[in-house]
């Protein structure tokens, strides 16, 4: 028998929803993947999401989120999601693992996006630990001291200004000799005091202190190939991320990026009864309290489709 709804993905989008969903009785069953809680399970102190006026450690908060979503019955299965497919005479959905096939009514996407980072030995373990991919969530842990942005785009130029509020000095890190943002965010960028732009440069290496925060980077120039170090509390990617919706096929359809198209201001996506939400469908935002807005979203949206067929 067919589940009336599954949602994929264990971050705010996925566990908001699960939330909603079980409270309408909906009995969904939610599919963790293999990173259960979402990116917010590598930062460390979440200090901008309503209610935690002390803030919350990032897995904590997913914990609690998890917790609750059980509580009204969500059922949670361990599982990654390898496929989604639609017959289009019974309007019933297939969600395959690498186990087996579930069958629903409903599915709500919140398989969240990956920051890109550069692959370097060592860079996973030090996610959280000066190393991360939001200047809005982490920025204001680095007050008064210097940091860097790797990046050349307009992503790259916003997160470098926000940080200037917080950071003594923010290193610019591109590997061309000119940026690729627009023009008036490129000027506007290069024009402010405290950002110092290192042209035609990649990280080499991190470095630590003996309580594996990041304390500084080796730069490497890709025209003469000299390396020096530069010292830093945090480096901030801004070098895209890459939504996790390549599993849909055609079920949906992508921007450029791979960001999820959702329906006029909706969580919809063109096939009927298939919702996303969170920052698979997200190229704005990208925050834990944005995503869980349109994982409530998703939720009554998908309660309405299936009172409807």
């Amino acid at each position: 028998m067919a589940e009336k709804l599954i949602i994929i993905g264990a971050g705010p989008a996925g566990y908001t929803a699960a939330i909603y969903a079980s409270r309408a009785e909906l009995s969904p069953l939610l599919f963790t993947g293999s990173q259960i809680g979402g990116q917010l399970t590598t930062t460390t102190e979440v200090e901008n999401f309503p209610g935690f006026p002390d803030g919350i450690m990032g897995p904590e908060l997913m914990f609690n989120m998890q917790q609750q979503a059980e509580k009204f019955g969500t059922r949670f299965a361990y599982e990654d999601v390898t496929s989604v497919t639609r017959d289009a005479s019974t309007g019933i959905f297939t969600v395959s693992t690498p186990s087996q096939n579930y069958e629903a009514q409903a599915v709500i996407v919140a398989t969240g996006a990956t920051a890109r980072y550069l692959n370097l030995p060592g860079e996973k373990e030090l996610i959280g630990h000066g190393l991360t991919a939001c200047a809005t969530c982490d920025g204001a842990f680095y007050r008064n001291v210097p940091v860097c942005v790797v990046g050349g785009g307009d992503s790259a130029c916003e997160e470098a200004a926000f940080l200037t509020h917080f950071a003594s000095e923010v290193y610019l890190i591109h590997r061309r000799d000119t940026l690729r943002a627009s023009k008036i965010m490129a000027e506007r960028t290069l024009a402010m005091p405290k950002i110092k732009p290192v042209w035609n440069s990649t990280i080499a290496r991190y470095h630590t202190d003996d309580k594996g925060e990041v304390s500084g980077i080796t730069l490497q120039d890709l025209i003469t190939g000299e390396e020096r170090e530069l010292p830093v509390k945090a480096v901030f990617m801004a070098i895209g991320h890459t939504p996790n919706s390549k599993f849909l096929g055609d079920l949906v359809d992508i921007d450029a990026q791979g960001f999820i198209v959702r329906q006029g201001g909706t969580t919809a996506t063109k096939t009927p009864g298939l919702f996303a939400a969170g920052d698979v469908a997200d190229p704005l935002y990208r925050q834990a309290i944005s995503s869980a807005g349109l994982g409530c979203g998703a939720a009554i949206e998908a309660e309405r489709y299936l009172h409807s067929i």
